[in-house]
């Protein structure tokens, strides 16, 4: 676990093969599933994720931000098996994204074993009102810790 001032990376290691955890992430649809703050409500795209540059969007909620509101997810990291990344974007500006992003890297151990390294980054925001107002991170290491514990669950069941 590392956290600095513009990030928080967790990892775990997960009894699945890459691919198999890979096919979870990139299902908009199961995300719920495995967050870990318990913001995600829902998704409103059933497509799977293929590629850097497209989009999804999430339905959320949290007091903190007025309750419930959607994101409006810009692919940013795809390396199939291997890495998948997002930056939201709110609805006032769906196609602004922020700077903050949540990037999953997996690393396979073996045929069977998968070291997860999941990074929640603020480094790309640039607006100091947005910093100050969010208060990053938003997202705490315990929560990141179990959105990987979370995972690893929905993995085992799918």
């Amino acid at each position: 676990m590392t956290t600095s001032d513009t990030h928080v990376t967790v990892s775990r290691i997960i009894d699945a093969p890459a691919k198999d955890i890979f096919a979870l992430l990139t299902l908009p649809a199961k995300h719920p599933y495995f967050d870990g703050s318990g913001s995600v409500r829902s998704s409103e795209d059933t497509e799977r994720i293929t590629k850097s540059g497209e989009k999804f969007v999430m339905n959320m909620h949290r007091e903190d931000q007025g309750g419930d509101y959607r994101i409006h997810n810009h692919v940013t990291a795809f390396d199939e098996n291997k890495m998948v990344g997002w930056q939201p974007a709110n609805d006032d500006a769906p196609d602004a994204p922020k700077g903050w992003e949540w990037l999953y890297e997996l690393r396979a151990q073996d045929a069977s074993t998968t070291e997860v390294v999941l990074t929640y980054s603020w480094d790309k925001v640039t607006d100091k009102k947005l910093l100050e107002k969010v208060g990053f991170p938003l997202i705490t290491e315990a929560e990141l810790e179990q959105s990987l514990n979370l995972l690893a669950a929905a993995v085992s069941e799918a």
